[in-house]
């Protein structure tokens, strides 16, 4: 069963915000994009893990995505937990192509793309150790009872070559593609483990795990050190892209393509909520979409139905509990 679904990571959703307001010859333009599609890729691999999981047993497996922990002063993310009655299993999703060459003696993973070019990255599996040490250390912190931890570095990309030494096999054991994740589960089920929890032991190791994470919230403009001088405001045209487009009486129109539109204010309060701050005032609001009516910003910001703290000019409104938006 799965206990923490998987969504687009925050990072993405506020990269594809900001394309959309930095100027196009903005030169961190390139550095973004690269960021982006980076991040994209690792999505996509996390996601591709969905298939093959879902021909487990429900009843024997609680499913954790993308749970971030605090182990001490830092934290540690797992791509996927399982948790079973006797393991509990990390996952470690690497979608990357070409030719992987794992490297135990110097400890790095080294990938060749089709056009022979060499990229070193971190070594998966000094990886794998460090994240099962800290979720050990999680689970004492937690006076939660202690399990077997099994982890595996899964290769989602079906073209990658994977290779290693001839006296580095045994990885053959914790590197594994997405396609034998399946079997390699039902081997350790069928390992005769001793259960250690019940189902009443595993719903509260559940409970502490969903309470304990902490998603990650990294400003944008640290990143990539960017001023709020740098994004473009104003209401942008799904039509044209354009970013300017003017409020008459009950709706926007686009002043380059003609494109009217009653809601386009919405996808330039979400931007603002990934980009600025998850709270915005009337008068923020007004700056943000070159809108001069204080009264006409009231009236957008009665109309999205949404909590508020605070009276007359002070009024915060919560833009957390407005509808998601698919980027």
């Amino acid at each position: 069963m799965i206990v923490k679904e998987r969504k687009k990571p925050l990072m993405i959703l506020k990269l594809h915000a900001l394309l959309d307001r930095i100027s196009p010859h903005h030169p961190e333009i390139p550095k973004i994009t690269e960021e982006l599609k980076k991040r994209e890729a690792g999505y996509r691999g996390e996601t591709s893990l969905d298939y093959p999981l879902s021909f487990l047993d429900e009843k024997n497996y609680l499913i954790f995505h993308d749970l971030r922990l605090k182990d001490n002063s830092s934290f540690f993310q797992v791509d996927t937990l399982l948790l079973t009655k006797s393991h509990f299993i990390v996952l470690e999703v690497k979608n990357i192509s070409g030719t992987l060459y794992f490297d135990h003696d110097f400890k790095q993973l080294i990938q060749t793309t089709h056009n022979g070019k060499e990229r070193a990255y971190s070594y998966p599996l000094t990886q794998l150790r460090r994240q099962e040490q800290q979720l050990k250390r999680w689970l004492e912190k937690h006076h939660l009872k202690q399990m077997p931890i099994t982890s595996y570095v899964v290769v989602s990309n079906p073209q990658s070559i994977i290779r290693t030494s001839k006296k580095s096999l045994h990885i053959s054991q914790q590197v594994i593609r997405k396609e034998e994740l399946p079997e390699k589960l039902l081997l350790l089920e069928k390992s005769k483990s001793p259960e250690i929890l019940n189902s009443k032991g595993m719903k509260k190791a559940a409970r502490s795990l969903l309470k304990g994470h902490l998603e990650q919230d990294q400003s944008i403009f640290e990143k990539f050190q960017l001023t709020k001088n740098d994004i473009r405001k104003g209401v942008m045209c799904s039509s044209c892209k354009y970013i300017g487009m003017k409020r008459y009486h009950g709706y926007w129109a686009c002043p380059v393509c003609k494109m009217k539109s009653k809601q386009a204010h919405l996808q330039a309060i979400n931007e603002y909520r990934l980009l600025f701050n998850p709270t915005i005032t009337n008068s923020q609001l007004r700056d943000f979409l070159n809108l001069q009516s204080a009264d006409t910003a009231k009236r957008l910001l009665k109309s999205m139905d949404i909590p508020y703290v605070g009276e007359n000019k002070g009024r915060k409104y919560d833009l957390t509990k407005i509808r998601e938006f698919k980027i």
